[in-house]
């Protein structure tokens, strides 16, 4: 039985009115207090912030307030080991154990993470607020910590979504996410994608493959319209990629088919309708560069409709990558999500889908400012949230096979995600199409996303919570 006043809210639908996020990173002090504290968050009584459900009614809260709990959080909350030995592996081990998996080496590898999350097994719950107003973000976690005993907070991460939801590398973002069969979301228009079963994000629903169902921890009261988050603190090398797209654009300029990239005189639309002045040959290369990388131009407007230029009405219309599709086949959104295009792994195409929320962290860059040369970068990035039913078969076999090594298409095998790829100048490369049928390979792409610390987490039903919170050993 499926009710929407049972799921967290935040899952099937977004918080797109709430721009301030804060994310608590806790520790549970007191195991007796923790599990009185889920109680009370169910309802909102003695002060806990309640949390909120995916049915919100005709008035909308303010605020909201979520909560994931890490597996080493069920454990110290007294989850009985017969529930805890049924939930799958990868969750069991935790994000630092799956790190290869994910690419999280170099820079991006475990033992790089600042506290708390170099500590994994400390962290327990994480708490996320969300606001219309920055000073509600302090209200929520005041309410939500007043009484000291239950929890230690270890940590906190702050973001705040940008106008037009523009993230950190320039680009317009949250465009198209699945939409759910049997649930009416007015945020989510036809993208042309089929309709995604429950069970893609929901525990103990059909997915997409046929008779498979993924296993729900008992009890049912437990694991039941539970989901999976892969919750990620993910630094963006900003002016690193700006740099980078100014070398391509000066490469590109003298090869002898910078024609076929940028016809003469296509620079002049290109700038105007990205705003850039004033308009030269270097500029909308350095735009044609990017728009390739991501498979959008960073209006939104997808190559696949529209290659030789951005055109705004077009960001979120529908389309695919069926026959010969100008999207490249390692842009950062073909690689993610390929749609119905031809895929080695036929029976994969929209198996691995998974609804994604963030919120960029840090100031927004505005190029390098007079007298700040040699000046440290502050840092910037995103606070992610990867959501599905399978950690395993969805976000880390998107980005082990898609992502970081290209298996989806043998013409990208061997080559790693050009955005968020674990990428090295000596090795990365990027092929952009041409017209003609021919490409033009890009080289020395460095790494520009790194990853800070992170944890996966069960988003427990409302009916999870209260089992939960109704424990006694």
């Amino acid at each position: 039985m499926f009710k929407l006043a049972d799921l967290q809210g935040n899952i099937l639908r977004g918080y797109t009115k709430k721009p301030y996020v804060r994310y608590l990173v806790l520790e549970v002090a007191d195991p007796g207090a923790a599990r009185r504290w889920l109680a009370g968050a169910v309802s909102g009584r003695d002060g806990v912030p309640q949390v909120t459900s995916g049915d919100w009614g005709a008035n909308r809260p303010d605020t909201c307030f979520n909560i994931g709990l890490t597996f080493e959080g069920l454990r110290a909350l007294g989850t009985p080991a017969s529930s805890l030995d049924m939930f799958p592996n990868e969750f069991i081990e935790g994000m630092t154990a799956r790190a290869w998996k994910l690419g999280d080496v170099g820079p991006s590898a475990p033992e790089n993470w600042p506290a708390p999350f170099n500590e994994p097994k400390r962290v327990h719950l994480i708490a996320t607020i969300y606001a219309e107003e920055a000073a509600q973000l302090d209200d929520v976690q005041q309410r939500a910590l007043i009484n000291g005993r239950a929890w230690t907070l270890l940590d906190t991460r702050e973001g705040y979504s940008f106008p037009d939801d523009i993230v950190h590398f320039g680009y317009r973002d949250n465009i198209m996410q699945p939409r759910f069969e049997g649930i009416h979301d007015p945020q989510r228009h036809d993208d042309g994608q089929p309709m995604a079963p429950l069970g893609t994000v929901l525990l103990g629903h059909p997915t997409n493959l046929e008779g498979l169902l993924w296993r729900v921890p008992e009890p049912k009261a437990l694991g039941l319209n539970g989901t999976f988050n892969a919750f990620r603190v993910l630094k963006q090398d900003v002016v690193g990629f700006e740099n980078y797209l100014d070398q391509a654009a000066s490469y590109l300029l003298t090869h002898p088919q910078v024609d076929e990239v940028l016809p003469p005189g296509a620079e002049l639309n290109i700038c105007q309708v990205l705003s850039i002045a004033p308009p030269s040959r270097h500029a909308a290369l350095r735009e044609v560069v990017a728009a390739n990388l991501c498979g959008r131009w960073r209006d939104g407007t997808p190559l696949a409709l529209s290659a030789d230029g951005p055109a705004p009405q077009l960001y979120d219309a529908k389309f695919d990558y069926v026959g010969e599709s100008r999207c490249p086949y390692g842009a950062h959104i073909r690689r993610c999500n390929p749609r119905n295009g031809q895929i080695v792994q036929r029976v994969a195409n929209n198996s691995r889908r998974l609804v994604r929320r963030g919120v960029p962290y840090g100031p927004p860059y505005k190029g390098m400012q007079p007298g700040g040369e040699g000046k440290p970068e502050p840092e910037r990035g995103l606070l992610g949230n990867f959501i599905g039913a399978s950690l395993g078969a969805q976000f880390e076999a998107m980005s082990c096979d898609w992502l970081n090594l290209g298996l989806q298409d043998p013409r990208i095998t061997g080559s790693n995600d050009s955005i968020t790829g674990t990428n090295g100048p000596g090795t990365s490369w990027f092929d952009l199409p041409l017209k003609s049928g021919s490409t033009i390979r890009l080289r020395g792409l460095p790494e520009f996303v790194s990853t800070r610390g992170g944890a996966y987490t069960f988003l427990p039903s409302l009916s999870a919570i209260s089992y939960l919170g109704s424990l006694t050993t």
